[in-house]
């Protein structure tokens, strides 16, 4: 049985678990920033994963030249309502610019075939690798020895967590302050990195203290812009959702206790997916 939102909130390691979780992901961003892009926004990562569901499965097909042909995946994110066709063509085009997708080989090339590049299939690797080290943490589980011993199981397990996330109404529309961020640039790492200076707190405790001190400095570190984070900011203030000790932008910033919550349930409610699909694989 795989396990639920409720068993993930209750476990006791999950702030922790989270956080590690949060600094992984952190590195891929260092280390690749472009190619972290690509899910640097909720819109962005339901469309790179949906596109990387549809090469994964004609990989599990055995096809010997797998490619994703652009009509049926436009197809496919109008139908689940990502975005809208002309967004969802620039997206890829401009992973074909920067090579994160490569133009693919198919006898009618008006199908306008692309695959990922190898770089994009390791990230994709790596970011499951990341959530599976998250789950094993969380019950003691061997998910991670079975997925690196099979190299193979990767083309089976991402399809299904994708399926699941893209019908996941917590996944698609995201808590409240959540959603300021995630259709922020980069918006999901600024989150990563909040949350990473947040200590485990007692639930009374309403207003939470985190590392940022400087919002030009945030701004900066992100490549973000600095007057759209800041109005991003404000907005999550009008709600309460997050504050400042002293002068607003200039002293240490607080999160809300029910932001912090917001955080881990989504976090929790992508793992429950996740794990959901690893035994749909077998792979529990």
């Amino acid at each position: 049985m795989s396990l639920s939102v409720e068993q993930l909130l209750a476990n006791p390691d999950l702030h922790e678990t989270v956080q590690d979780q949060s600094r992984a992901l952190l590195r891929v961003n260092e280390e690749s920033p472009r190619l972290a892009a690509v899910f640097g926004t909720q819109q962005r990562w339901l469309l790179g994963h949906l596109a990387m569901s549809h090469y994964f499965q004609e990989v599990a097909r055995g096809n010997p030249e797998p490619v994703i042909l652009m009509a049926r995946y436009l197809e496919q994110v109008k139908t689940l309502d990502i975005s809208s066709v002309n967004t969802a063509d620039a997206f890829i085009k401009e992973m074909l610019v920067y090579g994160i997708a490569q133009h693919g080989q198919a006898p009618d090339r008006r199908n306008r075939p692309f695959v990922p590049a190898p770089i994009t299939i390791a990230a994709t690797r790596r970011w499951v690798f990341i959530h599976l080290t998250s789950l094993d943490r969380l019950d003691g589980g061997n998910r991670l020895d079975a997925f690196e011993a099979d190299e193979a199981i990767l083309a089976r397990l991402h399809p299904e967590i994708t399926s699941r996330a893209m019908v996941s109404q917590e996944i698609r529309t995201p808590p409240q302050t959540w959603s300021l961020f995630t259709w922020l640039n980069n918006g999901g790492i600024v989150m990563d990195w909040l949350m990473l200076g947040v200590p485990p707190v007692d639930p009374a405790v309403e207003r939470v203290p985190t590392q940022v001190r400087s919002v030009p400095e945030l701004a900066e570190n992100f490549r973000l812009s600095r007057t759209h984070l800041t109005r991003k900011l404000r907005e999550a203030e009008a709600i309460g959702s997050v504050g400042w000790e002293g002068n607003r932008g200039r002293s240490i910033m607080w999160i809300s206790r029910d932001f912090l919550q917001e955080y881990l349930a989504t976090q929790a409610v992508k793992l429950a997916v996740i794990d959901a699909a690893c035994e749909a694989v077998g792979l529990r």
